[in-house]
């Protein structure tokens, strides 16, 4: 059995955008919308089974009617081709308002054959051409919605949050527990798992996000944990594989080093449980480069503006998304000629900015050597003896430092 597992479309984003001259759209729109191309064209292509979307299939919770259609036509294609689809709700497809419907309940209204809405933890049992699977669809949670006001009226925003992750990860564990051991089984999530990483590398922390441990979806049940909301694509563990898809095209320079892609995966549904997953390969996708050019121009060089030139030239800036950062310990904006710039980038898709950054001079006032690897307690006993202060001050006035230091960290 073949199954793609994408997430965080994000049809609507339109930040770095032209205005395509034959269809009169965004030409970022067309740039996620050929991206999801991509992964229509594979799914038919190789005669895949079932595909999950892992939530946010939109920009935003109401997105246009052209957004809509246009998603709409290539989950007519995927169905039409006799190709399952599971789309779990994400937070950008979630409704403000509790009883209105997200932009995904039309395709179940409309009985869009072979298409299933991951708007409720529950499992789906579906029919492909090579055998039955089982879906526990895990869609992105409202707090409003889940926890009662009575329930929460005493509790801090971070208690909130573990009262929601108790909640889930019992939810999760009690659907697991009905699974029929027999099929295959996956968990389709759009959810922050604590360790995930960011597009910035950063870990993700304890914030307005509820998080849920690994270990609360890693059960043994599943043959597979396909997850949305970080658009970084990576792999949280491997027994069983535990994965974010990623985005399919770069939302801004953030991810500007991401990977963009989709994950296929490929069950024998022969084996048992444990041994059912016998192929994962990350298909990159032909995401949008963007591309930030750091320029460091010299005390002494008397033509930045041709440097800078002659920088931009020497890369391949064709279709990219561009952002120049020139950095000088002068002023250069009145030296620089931002038009012969502009010229310079022609080839870019766009330009998103032209900026200049005059760093301050560090003058060494302490007179004696110093090195970046410091302490501030080394920087602060240099200063003292610069001041040509005794021993006994300055052991005093590292003693009362020191000690400031200290309450400052507790």
């Amino acid at each position: 059995m073949l199954i793609l597992h994408v997430a965080d479309i994000h049809i609507g984003v339109e930040n770095y955008s032209n205005i395509d001259p034959e269809t009169g759209l965004s030409t970022r729109l067309l740039d996620f919308l050929k991206s999801f191309d991509e992964v229509v064209n594979y799914a038919i292509e190789n005669k895949v089974d079932l595909i999950l979307l892992c939530g946010d299939m939109y920009k935003n919770r109401n997105p246009s009617q052209t957004h809509q259609r246009e998603f709409a036509k290539r989950i007519a294609k995927l169905s039409s081709y006799n190709i399952a689809i599971v789309l779990v709700v994400g937070n950008h497809d979630v409704p403000h308002v509790l009883e209105r419907a997200s932009a995904l309940e039309i395709f179940g209204t409309l009985d869009v054959p072979n298409t299933y809405i991951g708007d409720s933890i529950q499992t789906h049992l579906i029919q492909t051409p090579n055998g039955n699977i089982q879906i526990i669809t895990l869609p992105w949670i409202r707090r409003s919605g889940f926890l009662s006001r009575e329930n929460t009226r005493d509790l801090t925003p971070n208690q909130i949050n573990e009262a929601i992750q108790e909640r889930l990860s019992n939810m999760i564990r009690i659907q697991a527990e009905k699974l029929d051991p027999n099929i295959p089984a996956i968990l389709a999530g759009h959810v922050t798992v604590s360790g995930a990483k960011t597009s910035s590398e950063q870990l993700m922390t304890l914030g307005r996000d509820y998080l849920l441990l690994t270990s609360d979806i890693a059960l043994p049940e599943f043959d597979y944990i396909a997850l949305g909301h970080i658009h970084k694509h990576q792999i949280l563990s491997r027994n069983p594989h535990v994965v974010y898809s990623g985005s399919l095209e770069r939302i801004d320079f953030g991810e500007e080093n991401d990977k963009k892609g989709f994950c296929v995966i490929e069950i024998d549904v022969d084996k048992n449980a444990g041994n059912r997953l016998v192929n994962f390969e990350f298909i990159p996708t032909k995401a949008r480069k963007f591309n930030t050019i750091h320029i460091n121009i010299s005390d002494n060089d008397e033509t930045p503006n041709d440097t800078i030139i002659s920088t931009i030239n020497e890369l391949d800036i064709k279709d990219s998304i561009v952002r120049v950062q020139i950095e000088s310990t002068e002023n250069l904006n009145q030296v620089i000629r931002e038009s012969e710039i502009r010229t310079a980038l022609k080839e870019s898709h766009y330009i998103a900015s032209i900026s200049t950054i005059t760093k301050s001079v560090h003058n060494n006032r302490l007179g004696i050597s110093y090195s970046n690897n410091m302490n501030p307690k080394e920087y602060l006993k240099k200063y003292f003896q610069s001041k040509n202060f005794n021993k006994d001050k300055i052991d005093t006035l590292m003693k009362y430092a020191s000690e400031l230091i200290e309450n400052e960290k507790e």
